[in-house]
């Protein structure tokens, strides 16, 4: 008998589906018509064990018993889910064959892993694990996924990954959170002070823009216009740009400081003859956007409907799961794999089908659609355990969808639309214009052909239309004009922008090197991570909402302050997101990674036991409970 164990019920399910009937529903399980069997966790069926199950006197919080570092680690049955473990443990010893289906990610790996070790699959059984990868949950692609079963030992060292950040956010989480709120009941803070790997320096980036934007202080700068004039009537602007002959009177931006500078420029060219010294017009090419990775839709729909990352979440996780109207949404990737270009008629068809938005659009050729194009998205090499989000095959009335779901699979829909319509096409105008020794300059550009920018809707209205000039041609300055201009803060976080924040954290880091590992690594935290740990922040009342903008609360600059600058910048997330990407690679090990990682945990729980947060002093706070920290 084969048993496959899904990560959840739904992808179970979907197996079930894919597999020879009839089927026979049991408790925690779905037996098929040759024997095998179905069956799956809920999640995460074990966790780590609090530290009181090492030993009885750490369910008292102190500092002197930090750190605390297991000799043996230790797994424990979520309450919840015990009832499945046991199905999974009564099934396992009877199947001849296990095959391993979890999520295709390095948590989904060691989920499945991590149960099949827990309850005692004997090594020769063990050894024979195969795994099965599915990014879409429609039985074609079901069942594809399950003719290529893999070796489950070639994913070993995604596991190890995976466990070794598993435990490392364990240590550094629960030990530097247990020193931090013993420190600040010392000032009358009696709430859980929260440190982790990836929360933390999330907190400090929110902090830091808020203390930025009060320190603010706005000047004024200046800008000359020069409002031209061909013989033939034809009007535009040109905008002057100081030499460095005037470096003294600009900031760091290049803006023009000195006002009488500006004055005395505007008036000296006003009436004056401008000779065009520079004039160039390009067509250019604008190739359609990549499909969606998690973060990236996250964004997007952060910026466009104003939703949270947990919404688009969990409202993704719902079109994948329930209504199987969309692939694996927790993934990192904007790429496809190019046999997938093959179904693409079906999957247009369905998206016709489903969304009577593009139905018109695409039964009237408005928006030149070709299932022969095959865009950039196409790349074997740039696609891994998972592949871009995009539609599946299955029509749909996506009218019954919650708003939320509906907008979020129309974005997903017309993003994969994009891949098979042609650039948009245009023209860029760039001109340099010389009035009294002075250098001004204009772009513009210029629509041609909309290709993909078709399923947009109508385009916004565009700047200035430049005439058709030619070098050395003689123009009148009719006018020169000052503009007086404010400079402006940075603007505080949204839900799209602090997300954006974390996929593009190495903008944020002065060091080149870090700066390369995260952005090698697609910045804080990970797709399936990330909306959860701006939920935490706000949980844990560090973070709060002030109408579309985050800002971080009393608590959470308090935090910051005390805080070692380690802990609050992201450069110890690059340093393990590197080792960890070797472990995976087999370029390094689990003990390469832990050892050094001690190390440094003994010297941060002797410098939290010299700092005390009294910044904290006088903020009101909930009694803190005994909690695991994670990330």
């Amino acid at each position: 008998m084969i048993l496959y164990i899904a990560e959840k019920p739904s992808l179970g399910r979907a197996i079930a589906e894919a597999l020879p009937g009839p089927q026979r529903k049991g408790e925690g399980f779905i037996r098929l018509g040759n024997g095998d069997i179905v069956t799956w966790c809920i999640g995460h069926l074990l966790q780590q064990a609090e530290p009181d199950a090492y030993d009885p006197a750490y369910k008292k919080w102190s500092l002197g018993a930090l750190p605390i570092v297991p000799q043996q680690w230790k797994l424990v049955p979520r309450a919840k889910t015990r009832k499945q473990l046991t199905v999974i443990r009564k099934l396992a010893k009877e199947a001849d064959q296990l095959v391993h289906a979890g999520d295709p990610d390095r948590e989904g790996q060691l989920l499945v892993d991590e149960v099949i070790e827990y309850i005692g699959v004997p090594m020769a059984k063990k050894a024979r694990v195969q795994r099965c990868l599915i990014n879409d949950m429609n039985s074609p692609a079901v069942r594809k996924a399950l003719a290529r079963l893999r070796d489950n030992k070639e994913f070993i060292p995604l596991s190890t990954s995976a466990l070794a950040r598993s435990r490392a956010d364990w240590l550094y989480g629960l030990n530097m959170t247990r020193a931090y709120t013993l420190q600040g009941r010392k000032v009358g803070y009696h709430g859980v002070l929260s440190v982790g790997r990836v929360q933390t320096p999330l907190l400090g980036l929110v902090v830091r823009r808020d203390l930025e934007i009060e320190a603010f202080v706005s000047r004024p700068y200046y800008e000359v216009l020069a409002h031209m004039q061909t013989d033939e009537q034809q009007r535009f602007t040109v905008k002057w740009q100081p030499s460095e002959d005037c470096r003294p009177y600009l900031d760091d931006e290049g803006r023009v400081q000195s006002r009488r500078l500006a004055q005395n420029v505007a008036g000296r060219i006003q009436g004056s003859t401008g000779v065009v010294s520079k004039y160039e017009q390009r067509e250019k090419r604008q190739a359609p956007p990549l499909p969606y990775s998690l973060s990236a839709l996250q964004i997007d729909a952060g910026k466009r409907f104003g939703m949270s990352a947990k919404q688009v979440l969990d409202s993704c996780q719902a079109l994948y799961e329930k209504h199987k109207l969309i692939t694996y949404p927790r993934s990192d990737s904007r790429y496809l794999p190019v046999e997938q270009h093959d179904q693409a008629g079906t999957v247009i068809a369905a998206i016709s089908n489903s969304c009577k938005v593009f139905a018109g659009l695409l039964t009237q050729g408005k928006g030149q659609l070709d299932c022969g194009l095959k865009s950039a998205a196409w790349n074997d090499k740039k696609v891994n355990a998972h592949h871009a989000i995009i539609p599946t095959a299955r029509s749909y009335d996506v009218s019954r969808l919650s708003s939320a779901e509906q907008r979020l699979y129309e974005l997903i829909a017309r993003q994969y639309l994009f891949q098979f319509m042609p650039p948009c096409i245009y023209f860029e105008t760039s001109l340099e214009v010389t009035i009294e020794g002075g250098r001004f300059t204009a772009s513009a550009r210029r629509a041609h052909k909309p290709g993909w920018k078709a399923l947009l809707g109508p385009a916004k209205e565009q700047q200035q239309v430049l005439p058709a000039l030619r070098v050395g041609q003689s123009l009148c300055c009719e006018k020169g004009e000052v503009l007086e201009k404010m400079t402006v803060p940075p603007k505080p976080f949204t839900d799209a922008t602090l997300l954006a924040a974390m996929t593009g954290i190495s903008r944020f880091v002065k060091q080149a090197e870090i700066r390369k590992i995260l952005k090698d690594t697609d910045g804080l935290g990970t797709e399936a991570t990330r909306a959860g740990i701006i939920e935490l922040l706000f949980k844990r009342n560090f973070l709060h909402r002030e109408g579309k903008t985050i800002r971080a609360t009393a608590a959470g600059r308090g935090l910051i302050e005390v805080l070692p600058d380690s802990s609050t910048t992201p450069d110890m997330t690059a340093h393990w997101e590197s080792q960890l990407e070797g472990i995976s690679q087999k370029q390094t090990s689990y003990q390469c990674f832990m050892s050094p990682l001690l190390e440094q945990l003994q010297l941060m729980i002797a410098q939290a036991t010299q700092a005390v947060p009294t910044g904290l002093q006088g903020i009101p706070s909930k009694p803190a409970r005994r909690r695991r920290k994670r990330r």
